[in-house]
């Protein structure tokens, strides 16, 4: 951020660029608001399309191999599936959610009628016995509370069940300013790399290739847009832009993970469905060391990409996953460094320029 002239801060457009990424609404399979301001973003840069589950490809014309760049447009959320005769919600969880997080937290649940806000309670502690007190309170046993009394309270304010329901929670710049608080940088900052990476290349020079940007929807319930866009767009290689998980946190050991905030974007080396192309992962690490980026790895046992069902199509397309690290992710609140964002668009944009016929071709050589 620069100070202007006449002394006033200067809007930061990438500040304001994450805020309204992070801030719109999109759980999966309900990823019309967050789809309708990524096609803002990306009609200027390309030609854009759509596959029938929702995914945005946004083409930019060229010579060459096919190059492919995605991050998943949705983010971990909740559907309404029941409603008491006292008019609390039942839900079921749209994403992974761990327990422990829930209790207490805001959500807004999306209707016909309007969004509706709830908090997320159960069996209040007071009314605890000893043993019931040192248990974490499981997804079955809270609800969303919305001040109903009744179902056709719930009813009049246009809650269904089949609703989505969105976490609450606004984007903050933090005590040290590079730093960012939001929900759903999950991944709506790899979405942010693809689009800035775009614009990198808008005016059609230093790229020899054809370049796709993807923003793919449902990767949360199954890499499911993954799993169609693929196939519209039919890539030759493909970098999945994703948040990864910043392990700078206590009670985290370095061997368990040793991603921090700032210190770089970062590779993901392994995970539960897919390993990275050696040689694409390997240009990867060259070309940060040539711009002087910092470069984090990562594996990932118990969770996997869209890079699953990318990487899979047809008889298989060369894939490697970069991430932007990011504390506290499937939560209300994420933090990420804005370092770490500037870095991985320069390094993805940099690759992208490499992706010729003959690079490509030797990937798989």
């Amino acid at each position: 951020m620069y100070i202007s002239p006449k002394g006033h801060e200067a809007v930061d457009e990438t500040v304001e660029f994450l805020k309204a990424l992070t801030e719109a609404h999109g759980v999966p399979g309900y990823e019309s608001e967050v789809r309708a301001l990524l096609r803002e973003y990306l009609e200027p840069l390309g030609t854009v399309t759509q596959d029938k589950l929702g995914s945005l490809i946004c083409c930019q014309d060229g010579d060459g191999p096919r190059v492919m760049i995605a991050g998943h447009m949705d983010e971990i959320g909740f559907m309404v599936r029941y409603v008491t005769d006292e008019g609390f919600l039942k839900f079921l969880q749209l994403g992974g959610w761990w327990d422990q997080v829930l209790l207490g937290q805001r959500v807004v649940i999306k209707t016909h009628k309007g969004d509706v806000i709830g908090v997320i309670g159960a069996k209040p502690p007071h009314l605890l016995d000893a043993e019931e007190r040192d248990k974490v309170v499981k997804k079955k046993d809270m609800f969303i509370d919305i001040g109903a009394t009744s179902q056709e309270e719930v009813a009049a304010a246009g809650v269904r069940v089949g609703d989505p329901v969105v976490p609450d929670s606004s984007f903050a710049v933090l005590a040290n300013p590079k730093t960012y608080l939001s929900k759903a940088f999950d991944n709506r900052i790899g979405c942010a790399v693809v689009v800035d990476v775009l614009r990198g290349f808008n005016n059609g020079n230093g790229r020899p290739n054809e370049l796709y940007g993807v923003a793919t929807v449902m990767e949360e319930v199954g890499v499911r847009g993954a799993t169609t866009s693929v196939r519209a767009v039919n890539p030759d290689v493909a970098i999945i832009l994703e948040s990864d998980i910043a392990g700078d946190v206590p009670g985290i050991k370095d061997e368990e993970c040793n991603v921090r905030l700032g210190g770089g974007p970062s590779v993901l080396v392994f995970d539960a469905r897919m390993i990275p192309n050696l040689k694409l992962r390997d240009l990867i690490i060259d070309t940060a060391a040539e711009l002087g980026i910092s470069l984090q790895f990562n594996a990932m046992q118990g969770g996997a990409t869209d890079g699953a069902a990318i990487h899979l199509h047809e008889t298989g397309v060369p894939t490697v996953v970069v991430g932007v690290p990011a504390r506290h992710i499937h939560s209300h609140g994420a933090i990420i460094h804005r370092k770490d964002y500037d870095d991985t668009v320069r390094l993805i944009s940099a690759v992208v320029a490499r992706l010729d016929a003959d690079i490509v071709a030797g990937l798989t050589g």
